[in-house]
């Protein structure tokens, strides 16, 4: 069971999202006023089977004509209709004689939202990219008719990188620009209407122990939709925190070129190989003095990092910043152009300032499981975050609070929003306007209401049932006198 904590969720705008899991499942959630804000799941598209896991997810959300592309582990990429879920075209990206889609499969997805509408077909551009580094960029026809279709008008097929992996691919919001990177792949950018590579990221310079940093790229985002030479990146990468000099006393096997640690110091040990890695005895450097040993060793642990690029002044980060000790999984950016949110592999949420590299503060309300996915409403000041943990989470982005949170039962891999979404207003019945008599009897009738506990009350003050005032007592004299008198 996912670890949960009781929170007092305000509720959310009315707002509706889809999110993607590992079992192939598209499920609709929407949040409505009528019902206090709280989201719901209102549908369902798919049937369970983890051999058609949805990998990535893009979405055209224009009022008219929306369309909602995917891609399954199989291969195959699906064009849907995100208001019902109608299938419109269904592709393979299989390439004959090329690598199977177990061992390449589609990491990246783009719908472009360029396209030549017509009353009868519509024209359509999708960008793929697999973990090999194929990238493809097909054009398809939609048919009024919806009629699946498994031929593309016209393709253009190239390759991102010699080696490594593709993990995280991006399109600019002009989607004239696109970014690829990996483990083992430098962040590199490619003009998309020309076919070609314009600039590659450089590595980090040595520490200072003349060591590199891996490169290991997990997710990437442009900073600003309308500025493609400014992107954020996240890795995850091993950097040395710290290189010291232990003074202990050893024993030297001779027979073996292995240290053999004194009793007191195998504790000592086994601390450090839990607390550290990588951390083996074996690999250090041992210079032997007079009576005791002294250790050389590096401490390496896993620090995962953010990098600002801008390809217009250099190609090293320009502003680079850690952030805890998992690999970043997930970066969107928000509509400023300089604020990003961030997501890691333990659950922790937050948002930076690019423009100084300062963290503004962490989303309150951990999460059970690495996140997977941050999508910001292009109008509403709201994050929804999903993972690994089955939950779909929204937040607000002044507070970094939690509006509310659904679970959904399976591990999740991407959520996006549906802007167009307007909650449907229910009609109101119709009321005759009352006439001015209608309004003069209302008048006295109200009138006579608040008059009327009035009387009651000064009535019931007069002959209520209290006690009687007693009599004052008479004097012995003026009794003398009324004795005198009836004489």
């Amino acid at each position: 069971m996912p670890r949960t904590s009781t929170l007092e969720c305000p509720g959310c705008p009315p707002i509706r999202a889809l999110t993607f899991d590992v079992l192939g499942l598209v499920k609709v959630t929407e949040a409505r006023s009528k019902e206090g804000g709280i989201p719901k799941v209102v549908d369902r598209w798919g049937e369970p089977d983890s051999s058609k896991c949805i990998l990535a997810a893009s979405i055209d959300d224009r009022k008219s004509g929306p369309l909602l592309a995917i891609a399954r582990k199989g291969g195959m990429i699906e064009i849907l209709n995100p208001l019902n879920g109608h299938p419109c075209l269904s592709i393979s990206n299989i390439i004959d004689n090329g690598p199977q889609p177990g061992d390449d499969a589609i990491v990246g997805l783009h719908l472009f939202k360029k396209q030549n509408l017509d009353l009868s077909s519509r024209s359509r551009t999708l960008l793929t990219c697999t973990t090999k580094g194929n990238a493809s960029m097909r054009s398809v026809e939609l048919t009024s008719s919806h009629a699946d279709s498994t031929s593309s008008v016209s393709s253009r097929t190239w390759n991102v990188c010699a080696s490594g992996n593709i993990l995280c691919s991006q399109v600019d919001g002009n989607e004239n620009y696109a970014l690829f990177g990996g483990k083992g792949v430098e962040v590199n950018v490619w003009d998309l209407e020309q076919g070609t590579k314009i600039w590659t990221a450089k590595s980090p310079p040595k520490n200072s122990l003349g060591l590199f940093t891996p490169t290991w790229f997990t997710s990437a985002t442009f900073l600003s939709k309308d500025d493609h030479r400014k992107f954020v990146a996240g890795t995850n990468s091993h950097q040395v925190i710290s290189h010291g000099k232990f003074f202990f006393y050893a024993q030297m096997s001779s027979k073996e070129n292995n240290i053999l640690l004194v009793p007191e110091m195998q504790d000592f040990w086994n601390i450090l190989r839990s607390s550290f890695l990588p951390l083996d005895p074996n690999s250090a450097n041992v210079v032997r003095k007079q009576g005791s040993d002294v250790l050389h060793s590096t401490l390496l642990q896993r620090i995962a990092d953010v990098r600002l690029y801008d390809i217009s002044a250099q190609r090293r980060p320009v502003i680079s910043f850690d952030f805890r000790e998992t690999p970043i999984k997930a970066v969107a950016e928000d509509q400023d152009g300089y604020t990003i949110y961030i997501g890691n592999g333990s659950g922790d949420l937050a948002s930076v300032d690019m423009r100084t590299g300062k963290l503004l503060g962490c989303f309150l309300g951990k999460c059970s499981g690495s996140i997977r996915s941050i999508a910001r409403h292009p109008e509403l000041p709201v994050i929804a975050s999903c993972g690994l943990d089955s939950y779909l989470r929204f937040w607000d982005i002044k507070t970094r609070k939690v509006l509310s949170a659904v679970f959904l039962k399976q591990p999740l891999t991407n959520v996006v929003f549906d802007s167009n979404f307007a909650e449907e207003e229910v009609p109101s019945s119709v009321v005759d306007p009352p006439t001015e008599a209608q309004n003069t009897n209302e008048t006295q009738e109200s009138d006579e209401e608040e008059v009327q506990p009035l009387k009651r009350k000064k009535k019931s003050s007069k002959h209520s049932g209290s006690k009687k005032p007693k009599p004052k007592k008479r004097s012995k004299k003026a009794q003398d006198e009324t004795v005198d008198d009836s004489s």
